[in-house]
């Protein structure tokens, strides 16, 4: 940068002081400073352009190069005629095991699930169907007998 020393710096300041003013300083540091600024934005942004540049020019090469190292080895597959340069096996997962040729029937269950839900379910505002059987009387000592209320 600038080889500016501490003698240097301060004999700049007392001419600028003599020059522009004690009045009109403040305002003169302040616009350099926004100068400068603006100035290291722009390096800034420079190197960052050039370095997206230089990052792109490399990523392209590299692609080139995958590109051309895939083609290579299509083509060495194409010309040996084997698979195998490329990862592809031609061998059978099932080779060295007896295949039936009889198919193969599973068992399964030919009845529908049974389900123990008690009454049929009615949908509301429809009247409940007449149950199949007959209604019988409880025995007259058990519980659930209708219980004889005297009334005085």
């Amino acid at each position: 940068m600038l080889d500016i020393s501490w003698s240097e710096l301060l004999g700049i300041i007392v001419v600028a002081l003599v020059v522009v003013g004690p009045k009109d300083l403040p305002r003169l540091m302040r616009s350099a400073g926004q100068w400068a600024g603006r100035a290291r934005a722009m390096a800034d942004q420079f190197r960052r352009s050039f370095d997206d540049m230089a990052r792109q020019a490399e990523l392209d090469e590299l692609r080139a190069e995958v590109t051309k190292l895939q083609n290579d080895a299509i083509n060495s597959a194409i010309i040996d005629g084997s698979n195998e340069s490329l990862g592809i096996t031609t061998e059978s997962p099932l080779a060295g095991t007896a295949i039936s040729s009889a198919p193969v029937i599973e068992e399964v269950g030919a009845a529908p699930p049974k389900f123990d839900i008690g009454e049929a379910y009615v949908p509301p505002g429809e009247p409940a169907p007449a149950s199949s059987q007959p209604e019988t009387p409880a025995p007259a000592g058990s519980a659930d007998a209708p219980k004889e209320t005297v009334s005085s």
